[in-house]
């Protein structure tokens, strides 16, 4: 889809966005047009680690590691690397797709929780990096399933007519939280970034209802405590609440968009392990090939799984124009979510 042309230099709401959302609420004219996906951009680093030295440290074999996981390799960012330039590199990637200027953004979500620093937060530094200086910019918190926060945030604000542009980015650099002596999580994070630009639409690529949970009764299953700086996980337990949380969640966004799993073409699942994706399409009665499954090449890497598996899924021509696809995602928290978007992206 062509994303709506720029609207002056006021930002980041312009005059004429003002007028739509007061025209809106006051029932003298018509809702904005849907929010869509004009593009997905990616971004990883070049650094592949394969199984073999994280198995010989851990005393495993590296069929060990892809029979509990999927995963055979992934991407490493270098010790000096910076998130900011991994993030910012991603987002450029979907402006460039779009044929969008980074001027022209209203709005830079980061989802993230490996930001380089406490303070600042990514979004800003990023924002700078592409060049969007009349943009807003924040970071969304929500571990694996911060990319489908993001996502519904901006799908909000280009429907409530608050927003044009809004780049979201889904990154994390999660080989910096790793224990690389725990078999639980030594071999299952990856780093990566991944981005969509969201903008109105009034044909394919819009973005269904996005349905969100939380259950904080479930926090120790993982988490990264201040004094370690490393992930801790409880692998039976999260296993067990992650596939049962997908599928709830899958179910209730395909219900939300008045559709039937029959109805999808595709479905992106973020990329935690491949056992939780079998399980998941298993439960939902999904055949594979309907079902994304990149993990073995990239492993877990948070944020960014959804953005990176949309990318390879339509590199590898499996994504036409007017196809439904449900993304969905769980992630530490614990915090969930699920959507169906109409493809219509670069």
């Amino acid at each position: 889809m062509a994303c709506a042309p720029a609207r002056g230099n006021l930002a980041p709401v312009t005059a004429t966005t003002l007028t739509r959302q007061a025209t809106w609420l006051d029932g003298s004219s018509e809702a904005p047009v849907p929010a869509g996906i004009a593009s997905v951009g990616a971004s990883l680093p070049e650094t592949v680690v394969a199984n073999g030295p994280i198995a010989e440290r851990l005393g495993v074999t590296e069929d060990w590691i892809f029979t509990r996981t999927g995963i055979r390799e992934r991407r490493v960012a270098a010790p000096d690397a910076r998130f900011a330039d991994l993030a910012a590199a991603a987002g450029r990637d979907a402006l460039t797709r779009a044929g969008l200027d980074a001027a022209d953004l209203d709005l830079v979500v980061v989802a993230t929780m490996s930001q380089d620093d406490l303070l600042p937060n990514a979004a800003p530094l990023v924002a700078r990096a592409l060049g969007a200086s009349r943009a807003g910019g924040f970071d969304v918190g929500a571990a694996c399933s911060g990319f489908l926060a993001g996502l519904a945030l901006a799908a909000g604000q280009v429907e409530a007519g608050r927003a044009d542009h809004v780049l979201v980015i889904g990154a994390d650099l999660m080989s910096r939280f790793v224990d690389p002596d725990d078999r639980r999580t030594a071999a299952l994070f990856g780093d990566g970034a991944g981005a969509v630009l969201v903008g109105p639409t009034d044909g394919p690529g819009r973005i269904g209802p996005v349905a969100l949970g939380a259950d904080g009764s479930a926090a120790d299953l993982i988490h990264v405590r201040r004094a370690s700086g490393l992930v801790h996980m409880e692998g039976h337990e999260t296993f067990r609440m992650a596939v049962s949380r997908l599928v709830e969640v899958t179910r209730q966004a395909v219900e939300a968009a008045e559709l039937g799993l029959d109805d999808i073409d595709l479905f992106v699942y973020h990329q935690a392990n491949g056992r939780i994706m079998r399980s998941v399409a298993e439960r939902l009665e999904l055949r594979a090939e309907r079902v994304v499954d990149c993990i073995e090449g990239l492993a877990n890497t948070s944020a960014a799984s959804i953005p990176l598996a949309l990318r390879r899924a339509a590199a590898e021509g499996r994504l036409a124009t007017g196809d439904r696809v449900l993304l969905a995602a769980v992630g530490a928290g614990f915090t969930w979510g699920a959507a169906t978007v109409e493809w219509g992206a670069s």
